[in-house]
């Protein structure tokens, strides 16, 4: 952290979920804040491993018992998440993702700086009556956000085209691309036992992320007989858990292989030919970056965050224009019949990564929102971002 203030602020991180993307964000944020001396506290659902990992950090961890979407419990969660506040008494508070926001504005109302993190919209998440009254809300409880980071630019957009007038600071995602880094695919899956009957010239399809409808598996597995009809040694493996695991294996290819949960993702990012996200939406997958930080290419959906991930002038066929099997299978056909492609795209993205997307950066540009809250100090406007008082501007790490 550049020019720290003096003492170290306090940090309250307010999550829920503690799992997925969202957990290993926060856990990244915390690990690199804990590092400059930042004084961090994490309010979450307790008896996790996201819980325990960023304690072994050095968080100092506050139970905070919370449901993953708002229900008739709501009221109590605020009042819990408000005798946490009471105790931390946190300079900066930052809640991450829709659940979180939602309970750290209501108890704040801004009393405190608040910067709220949507992770990607919740009104993209659900239909109907559910998404009118999420988007009702977000409108609404901007005017309780000191900031609200996006980590993309399409994003931002996404949120300032549906209504949203808020303070915004753009801020990718960043990985540790000391963690996530390249290694030999064969010497990584012959210490795979899921991988014991997989020939080792087979070219491997992995997809990380947990098994719901907004990651898109199902698209994927209904896509797959399309891929094996040209590339008929083809082998897919789904990495993760979630509320449709049972679906999924029920509906998929006898061939297709389930890994469930991964206490380490990066093994299977190391063990594929080609990482495959058919999502249906997000702010800025996590999964593509990680990946791309082994060496491996990837396939993804024309989301919010999917080309900003990639670097400049990468593939197309790197990018399906929507969550379809016919056009996804098409991509990941073409590019299991070109290995040279698949070393050059993953030296590529490698590059990008560290150059755009280390994890660094991310945690710098963090604490450059703390100290203009901190210290009062307004960032410089330089063009298309809405700022605090609703003019145009432009503001994200590379500003």
């Amino acid at each position: 952290m550049h020019q720290p203030t003096d003492p170290p602020p306090r940090v309250l991180h307010v999550t829920q979920p503690v799992d997925g993307g969202v957990a290993r964000v926060v856990a990244d944020l915390v690990g690199a804040q804990l590092a400059t001396g930042t004084r961090v506290t994490v309010a979450c659902p307790d008896g996790n491993g996201f819980a325990r990992e960023v304690r072994a950090l050095g968080a100092d961890v506050r139970p905070w018992h919370a449901t993953r979407a708002p229900g008739p419990r709501l009221a109590q969660e605020v009042r819990r998440l408000g005798r946490v506040l009471a105790r931390v008494r946190p300079d900066v508070v930052h809640a991450h993702s829709a659940k979180a926001g939602l309970a750290v504005r209501l108890a704040l109302r801004g009393r405190v700086p608040t910067v709220f993190q949507p992770h990607a919209w919740s009104f993209e998440a659900v239909d109907g009556a559910a998404a009118a009254l999420a988007l009702r809300w977000e409108r609404w409880g901007a005017r309780w956000a000191s900031r609200v980071v996006c980590v993309s630019e399409a994003e931002r957009v996404t949120g300032a085209r549906a209504g949203v007038r808020a303070p915004w600071r753009v801020i990718p995602n960043g990985v540790d691309p000391e963690r996530f880094h390249p290694a030999s695919a064969d010497t990584v899956r012959a210490g795979m036992p899921l991988l014991a009957g997989v020939g080792p010239t087979a070219p491997l399809v992995v997809c990380v992320g947990r098994l719901c409808r907004q990651k898109g598996q199902d698209v994927l597995l209904e896509a797959w007989p399309s891929v094996l009809r040209r590339v008929p040694t083809a082998r897919l493996v789904l990495v993760g858990d979630g509320p449709d695991a049972a679906r999924l294996r029920a509906g998929a290819p006898r061939d297709v292989l389930f890994a469930g949960a991964a206490a380490d993702p990066v093994p299977w990012y190391q063990a594929a030919d080609l990482v495959v996200l058919p999502s249906r939406w997000e702010g800025m997958a996590l999964a593509p970056l990680e990946a791309m930080a082994c060496g491996r290419p990837v396939v993804m959906t024309d989301v919010d965050g999917a080309r900003e991930s990639l670097p400049p002038g990468h593939d197309a066929r790197c990018l399906v224009a929507a969550p379809e099997p016919a056009p996804l299978a098409e991509s990941i056909g073409a590019l299991l019949s070109d290995p040279l492609l698949r070393e050059s795209l993953g030296h590529q993205g490698r590059r990008h990564v560290l150059n755009t997307h280390d994890v660094r950066l991310t945690a710098d540009a963090v604490a450059g929102v703390y100290r203009e809250l901190l210290t009062g100090r307004q960032p410089q406007h330089v063009g298309g971002v809405m700022c605090a008082d609703h003019t145009e501007c432009r503001e994200s790490i590379h500003s």
